[in-house]
């Protein structure tokens, strides 16, 4: 499954550091040729026991203080400062976030965690990403030598070894998490694309079932098709049916229209789900981020600000009532007319890339209402 749906994401990475010329060659083995490494796979010796008690293998953790992506608080379009202020806290609350991918070397199947191209893409994608979730006291996402991006565009057994490679380091850095994280601290655990996969992984091997789970306000693995049927079950925990539900998990792919996911959605059919089962036209869970809820409609006046980025994407404003958002009968998120957010939109209308930042300040203030939710029921 990961390598297949990430075949059909890889080219965001691509779009975004080296520009729209890439479209030309996507899917084409160019593509292969340039991005799946050659090399025999190198098994990754483990990381020391205590590794992750370093500060330096975290991209944002408590103590980075204004270096920290994650504590960026972009200004809405029309405000009269020139240096947004890091956001405030809106209560005690955890959150661990598993960043995409942002690793394009071929040179290796996993990532060097010294690469310095990968550090610095991976920084940007949490200032976008991670964002979002600044009002928690703490905030922790991990360094990890995540899986290449040519991982994903081959059937090779490497791949899927690289992937557990890649997972192997999430869940060393999730029981550090845990260990640091006062007991009584609700949890929030987000991801996105490869760190949606890596955390869906996460909640079936080691959340779901567990004491922690208890303490889950909420689980966003955007950016990764899970079907309703095949995947939720296994998953351990169910999806956010209300905006004040609690310990449920959010899931949304964005397209604009017209939109054609139909690589998507042949991909997703041919693909096994959690049960063992093929996914088929299984549905795929969409959650509406403007509304919280699955499935459902909301018009732009729902939508409290899209983070629209920069050319270089290492800064951007918030733009109320930019885009409106609607679950189709597939489980796609539809996001109106194709809005004006730079390079990195995938052909068919996909937005990938941009699907926490089309809903940023709704993400914001869902997160501190079901930690506040978790608050009233413990």
């Amino acid at each position: 499954m990961a390598r297949k749906f990430l075949y059909f994401f890889a080219g965001i990475l691509m779009l975004v550091v080296l520009g729209a010329f890439v479209l030309n060659i996507f899917w084409t083995d160019l593509t292969r040729m340039a991005f799946v490494p050659s090399s025999e796979f190198v098994e990754q010796d483990p990381l020391e026991a205590n590794a992750y008690a370093a500060p330096e293998m975290w991209l944002s953790r408590p103590g980075k203080g204004l270096d920290d992506p994650a504590r960026w608080q972009p200004a809405t379009r029309g405000e009269q400062r020139s240096i947004p202020a890091p956001a405030e806290p809106g209560g005690q609350f955890a959150v661990f976030f598993i960043h995409p991918t942002s690793y394009l070397d071929s040179a290796a199947w996993n990532a060097p965690l010294d690469d310095a191209e990968s550090q610095r893409i991976a920084n940007v994608y949490i200032r976008g990403m991670a964002s979002p979730f600044n009002k928690a006291s703490e905030i922790w996402a991990p360094r990890y030598r995540q899986a290449t991006m040519g991982a994903f565009l081959t059937d090779a057994p490497e791949a899927q070894r690289a992937l557990d490679a890649a997972y192997a380091d999430v869940k060393q850095a999730y029981e550090f998490f845990l260990a640091t994280v006062a007991d009584d601290t609700p949890i929030v655990l987000a991801g996105h694309s490869q760190g949606s996969l890596h955390l869906l992984r996460l909640l079936r091997e080691e959340v779901a079932g567990s004491e922690e789970a208890s303490r889950i306000a909420g689980i966003y693995a955007v950016g990764w098709p899970i079907s309703v049927e095949h995947d939720l079950p296994a998953l351990g925990f169910p999806a956010c049916a209300t905006a004040n539900q609690t310990g449920c998990i959010l899931s949304w792919s964005s397209f604009a229209e017209p939109a054609d996911p139909s690589d998507l959605l042949a991909t997703y059919a041919a693909s096994t789900g959690f049960d063992g089962e093929l996914r088929g036209d299984s549905k795929i869970l969409c959650t509406n981020p403007l509304t919280g809820t699955v499935n459902g409609r909301a018009d732009v006046t729902a939508n409290r600000g899209t983070l629209v980025p920069e050319p270089e994407f290492t800064s951007g404003e918030l733009v109320p009532g930019a885009v409106p958002a609607r679950c189709d009968e597939r489980g796609i998120l539809l996001i109106g007319d194709p809005p004006e957010m730079g390079s990195a939109v995938l052909p068919g209308n996909n937005y990938h890339v941009y699907d926490i930042p089309l809903f940023w300040r709704n993400i914001q203030q869902d997160v501190v209402k079901r930690v506040e939710a978790l608050g009233e029921t413990s």
